[in-house]
């Protein structure tokens, strides 16, 4: 007779499907690839703190648009120390995209809590963004729009402000920056719009300047005096 007391035979453990550890491996390579962009992105910023840009995200993509859609492009870019860019001129841009520059670290909790209640009640967003989080932008990820490209640049916008400073950074902006098509940073604007370098650059007309940058594709500084009665309103009340 056979013997009942005897024990079954252990199966073995059901390996996991090919399939699994094939996801697992992508997964784990994905995470490994976003992290050595991620460091990739603030050891640049670091460097960005003695060198200057030779190029950013938004001046590639232009070329490219260009190349796709074949169009002359010519470039306008010269990289120049913010002591030869005009204080009307720093002042006007501040006071037309990030009135709490000198205030905030980073963020502007206050405007964000403004889009916020905008979205919430179904009116017209307004933009958030500081100039740190636009620097961010215009280095690394272009002029897309993206939740992933929002989270990315959340976590770079506290590196820069940790080692590039205010000053740098809004050096840095001032000269990167789109001012129209191919015209890239303060000095080449002034110089193509108003024929004169930005350090000579007056109260009006950098107004007028400042005024473009939402969309500086699409906008004429000699057509902003309205917006730029508001920016010049603003620079008072901030007491400049």
């Amino acid at each position: 007779m056979p013997d009942t007391d005897t024990q079954p035979l252990v199966q073995p453990p059901n390996l996991p499907p090919v399939r699994t550890n094939f996801l697992r491996s992508i997964l784990r390579w994905l995470v490994i690839g976003v992290a050595l962009l991620w460091s990739l992105a603030a050891l640049l910023l670091v460097v960005a703190r003695w060198i200057d840009p030779p190029t950013t995200a938004v001046h590639l993509q232009r070329r490219v648009q260009a190349w796709i859609h074949p169009k002359p492009y010519l470039e306008r870019y010269r990289f120049i120390p913010l002591s030869q860019i005009s204080p009307d001129l720093q002042h006007a841009v501040i006071a037309a995209e990030d009135g709490h520059f000198y205030q905030h670290h980073g963020f502007d909790w206050h405007e964000i809590q403004i889009a916020a209640d905008d979205d919430l009640e179904g009116g017209r967003s307004r933009g958030a963004s500081t100039i740190t989080q636009q620097l961010i932008k215009n280095l690394f990820f272009g002029t897309g729009r993206s939740i992933l490209r929002k989270g990315a640049e959340a976590t770079l916008v506290p590196v820069a402000e940790f080692v590039l400073g205010k000053r740098r950074i809004l050096e840095i902006y001032l000269n990167v920056v789109e001012w129209g098509p191919g015209i890239y940073g303060a000095e080449s604007a002034c110089r193509y719009y108003d024929e004169t370098p930005a350090r000579n650059i007056g109260r009006q007309e950098a107004a007028r300047l400042a005024a473009i940058l939402p969309a500086p594709l699409k906008r004429r500084p000699e057509r902003m005096n309205n917006y730029s009665a508001i920016i010049l309103q603003r620079m008072a009340q901030i007491g400049w």
